[in-house]
């Protein structure tokens, strides 16, 4: 009778706990927007993508002026300060057309 009990406590908890959360095992719809590196200024880039402040932000909006459009994302490994940790932190965030 008692294990009848908490087994049936232990059902409505779980119930609840699954109604008022999202599921454990669901992908994260992560909502962020994209930046095009080859047209962006500044500031668009600074916000758009994550561990670039407005001082590597200008960085390749320089670089960009003087060597031209991104071919490749790998290429900001030029900019000092950017590596490809921080390239792949924002690989779904960059666009280059």
């Amino acid at each position: 009778m008692m294990k009848m009990l908490i087994r049936s406590v232990l059902c409505i908890f779980l119930a609840c706990i699954s109604l008022s959360s999202p599921p454990l095992f669901a992908e994260p719809t992560a909502q962020f927007e994209t930046v095009n590196i080859n047209t962006a200024d500044a500031a668009t880039l600074s916000k758009a993508l994550k561990g670039i402040g407005e001082h590597k932000a200008e960085a390749i909006v320089e670089y960009r002026q003087k060597v031209g459009d991104f071919k490749a994302i790998e290429e900001l490994t030029e900019i000092k300060g950017i590596g490809l940790k921080l390239i792949e932190a924002n690989r779904n965030r960059i666009v280059l057309e």
